[in-house]
């Protein structure tokens, strides 16, 4: 164990306070480290963000409680109070690859290559190993079969990750990806760290001691996949790619066409002897066209039945032309369906929707959306389309590569440009009707959030969590809409749709994901529409995410940006929250006094609204928001009996408009200051108050965290 005053000690504190941050708890313990770290010093001390500044802070700690006693048992004090739980929290569940097929051909070697790299001696260098092979080769297939036959050697569970490394709006970046594995080992989000560059370490951290097999599916590049991996002795990493790329020290594992001989074998275990023979004469042209493709063969046997094959590609396909059995097989399948399911499944392929589902289809299509759930899966049936399995994806589908190409050409050549075009405007006033409506209702008191659309097709929700899980549900979705509005030159859809993702940054994160498509609402907002309040909530949101992720040199211009909007815009509620989104930013970096100057500058601007003015219904919670604020930066500068009077204040503001939750946040602010000074006896009613607030508000996080203060003041 660490001895407390180490440096080591004392950075590993740091270093765990600022991997919480992305949670409510987590943020309070950074604040309060601090304000500890500014009482110590007795200067200001900028917050650690870039590499190496935690070891700085450190050293400044470590130094001035070295020669005194006093200030090291306060640390010591401080430390317990603030240290993150760690990952000692984490289930110990056992998470589990995708389900793999029954039928598994001619991969002896293979699954043979897999097994001695898993369970080669441990000698300090990572185990991982590249299986390669083209496209329907059944690569992905040999990774996660393996890893369903061999289970018992990994007793931790399995991971699985789809990189998405070849699809045309690019690879999934590192943070999604990162956070989609720790979710499955249930580490919930509000325990990862929310800026990238911590998640890696975070991760690594938690696989340490774990038997675990990882598949990183579809990868790209060695860049794309290093920050993924571990050198932890009990982890396998199975890396998938189509060919083998430079940079990765790898056990390679090649996936081959299958022989004829092999490939007969697995068409007779999914079709039968009888129908096997029954096709004998037109067998070797279906295996030609094949070409020994595991899927390709999949998805031919239901045409064995029929007398004939259909008739061969024309030579001008390009299925035909680059000899590709996927694109092959995808026509004889296209060329079976019924015009209705043919044509959804053209229209659906001219964006790539990362998981689609009836509804969006029935925009893209026009038809019924219960009758379109039945064509998806006629289509999935027939290997056209591919289940989600993960996660809320339940009932929502998406194209392997190579067949939506051939959707997308289908589509071009026999509905037209301006068929295609106008399914393609219907998908999307789809998809920014449904944002408009879920984002409404996870918050509907926000001015922030655009007005949904009225009418009977509405969608209702139970509560505000339903709404955010369809966010949540459509995330990627509303990205790639985000995209498409803007290749369609259709600038006011980009702006609707990217503030209808306010709720999922405010209550769901997901920040890495968004920060693309807000990236693109502020740009378009610059250049079609400066100076307006849409400018400004875009560059608001935009902060905010450059906040959570810790880039908070952007943050700082984001949150300038919107400001200048809002008041460009004469938008007083828009201009106050601007000037407090930078009062924030200024918190996170530990500059409470250029914090408390922005949330003063916030509350007088708030002193000019008139009570017509939009937003003037919210003027109480702004003011309250405000004097809680006040009170955070008054206890990072050491005011403590300050911030005890404005934290008291906005405690009484929230109760006075019944806002439970802001109240509870406020008694929490309080009685952690009231911890600063050791007055357990004034803390332990505050946090029984806020526990009772919080009681039936969903919100178990904050619960926790109120708990274990409360354990802490009762410990003997």
């Amino acid at each position: 164990m660490l001895e407390p005053m180490s440096l080591a000690a004392i950075t590993a504190v740091l270093g765990a306070v600022g991997s919480g941050m992305a949670n409510e708890a987590g943020k309070w313990a950074w604040e309060s480290t601090g304000g500890f770290v500014r009482r110590i010093a007795g200067r200001e001390v900028p917050a650690p963000g870039a590499p190496g500044d935690i070891d700085e802070v450190a050293r400044l700690v470590h130094e001035r409680v070295s020669g005194d006693p006093r200030l090291a048992a306060s640390w010591e004090r401080f430390a317990a109070r603030v240290s993150a739980d760690g990952i000692q929290g984490i289930p110990t569940g056992q998470p589990r690859m995708p389900a793999s097929i029954r039928f598994f051909t001619d991969r002896t070697e293979g699954m043979k290559l897999l097994h001695r790299e898993a369970t080669r001696r441990p000698d300090g260098s990572p185990r991982i190993a590249l299986v390669h092979g083209p496209d329907g080769m059944g690569s992905s297939t040999l990774a996660v079969h393996y890893g369903t036959r061999h289970a018992q050697h990994f007793p931790d569970g399995q991971l699985y990750a789809d990189l998405m490394g070849h699809t045309t709006t690019g690879p999934r970046d590192v943070g999604t990806v990162l956070r989609g594995l720790l979710r499955q080992l249930g580490v919930r989000d509000e325990e990862m760290p929310p800026a990238t560059d911590r998640l890696g370490d975070f991760f690594r951290r938690c696989v340490a001691d774990r038997k675990l097999l990882v598949v990183l599916d579809h990868a790209h590049s060695a860049a794309q996949i290093r920050p993924l991996l571990t050198s932890a002795p009990a982890v396998f990493t199975i890396v998938v790619a189509r060919h083998p790329f430079p940079g990765l020290d790898a056990v390679r594992v090649p996936v081959s066409p299958l022989t004829d001989r092999d490939s007969v074998r697995l068409l007779t275990d999914l079709a039968g002897k009888p129908a096997v023979a029954a096709a004998r004469a037109t067998l070797p042209s279906l295996l030609a066209r094949c070409g020994g493709s595991p899927y390709a063969l999949r998805a031919a046997v239901p045409r064995l039945s029929v007398p004939s094959l259909p008739p061969t590609t024309s030579p001008e396909s390009p299925a035909m032309a680059d000899n590709d059995p996927v694109r092959a097989a995808a026509d004889d399948a296209y060329r079976s369906l019924e015009p209705a399911a043919a044509r959804l499944y053209r229209l659906m392929a001219l964006r790539e929707w990362p998981a689609f589902d009836a509804a969006a289809a029935a925009h893209a299509t026009g038809q019924d959306p219960a009758a379109c759930g039945t064509l998806l899966e006629d289509l999935a049936d027939r290997m056209l389309l591919e289940r989600r399995t993960d996660g809320p994806s339940q009932g929502r589908y998406h194209y392997r590569a190579a067949i939506r190409a051939h959707a997308e050409a289908a589509a071009v050549r026999e509905d037209g440009i301006a068929a295609c075009s106008a399914a393609l405007t219907r998908t999307l006033r789809g998809y920014t009707a449904l944002a408009a409506s879920a984002a409404h209702g996870a918050l509907p008191e926000s001015w922030r959030v655009p007005a949904p659309n009225s009418g009977p097709q509405e969608p209702g929700y139970a509560d505000r969590g339903a709404a955010l899980d369809v966010l949540i549900a459509e995330s990627g979705n509303l990205v790639q809409a985000v995209r498409c509005a803007e290749e369609s030159d259709d600038p006011d859809t980009v702006v609707h749709l990217c503030r209808s993702l306010w709720p999922l940054q405010l209550k769901a994160g997901h920040h890495e994901m968004l920060l693309p498509a807000l990236r693109i609402g502020t740009r378009i907002a610059d250049a079609h529409c400066p100076g307006t309040t849409d400018a400004g909530a875009l560059h608001a949101q935009l902060a905010h995410t450059f906040t959570e992720l810790e880039h908070w040199d952007e943050a700082r211009a984001e949150a300038l940006a919107a400001a200048r909007d809002e008041e460009v815009a004469g938008h007083t509620r828009g201009h106050a929250s601007a000037v407090e989104f930078l009062g924030l930013l200024r918190l996170r970096q530990w500059r409470y006094p250029e914090a408390y100057e922005c949330f003063d500058e916030a509350g007088t601007i708030l002193d000019a609204m008139g009570a017509q003015d939009e937003g003037a219904a919210d003027l109480p919670r702004a003011r309250a928001l405000l004097e809680r604020h006040r009170g955070r930066a008054l206890r990072g500068l050491g005011r403590r009996d300050e911030a005890i009077e404005a934290l008291g204040r906005a405690v009484e503001r929230f109760r006075a408009i019944d806002d439970m939750y802001n109240t509870a946040r406020a008694l929490t602010d309080l009685a952690e200051t009231r911890l600063d000074g050791d007055e357990t006896d004034a803390a332990l009613p505050l946090i029984d108050e806020a526990i009772t607030t919080l009681t039936g508000l969903r919100a178990e996080y904050h619960l926790s965290h109120l708990l274990r203060m409360r354990e802490r003041c009762t410990a003997p």
